[in-house]
């Protein structure tokens, strides 16, 4: 069966060369985890594109910083995935959380196809 686009990170398949996405859920889903992780900049010709989640690990872990990822991912959304309604961004913050993460799940739209998901991130300070 053929797919969308290759599945990140690369995963070797025998059948296709790489296990790919098959529906358009997963390619959202995964457009839509691209552009949280990417930092503006890193991007080669798009130098605004990506809300660049990680630059907010050593933030305040407060409501000024929650509100301004909200922003960031409302901001980015609009701009480069329209067809994506923000529901929600929730963050998962208690005492067990190691220093320096994040956890946070975005509930959202896809409003072409009517569908309701929530992409769920763990971001971790890399040592």
């Amino acid at each position: 069966m053929a797919g969308f686009s290759p599945m990140l990170p690369l995963i070797m398949d025998g059948e296709h060369g790489f296990e790919l996405t098959q529906n358009m859920v997963e390619v959202v889903k995964q457009n839509f985890k691209n552009l949280i992780l990417t930092i503006p900049g890193e991007r080669i010709m798009i130098p605004d594109f990506g809300v660049g989640i990680r630059t907010f690990l050593f933030e305040m872990n407060d409501e000024t910083t929650y509100g301004a990822i909200r922003s960031a991912i409302t901001t980015q959304v609009k701009k480069y995935m329209p067809y994506i309604g923000i529901e929600n961004v929730l963050f998962n913050v208690d005492e067990f959380n190691a220093p320096n993460s994040l956890n946070l799940a975005i509930f959202y739209n896809i409003q072409p196809l009517q569908l309701e998901s929530v992409l769920e991130l763990t971001i971790e300070a890399q040592s």
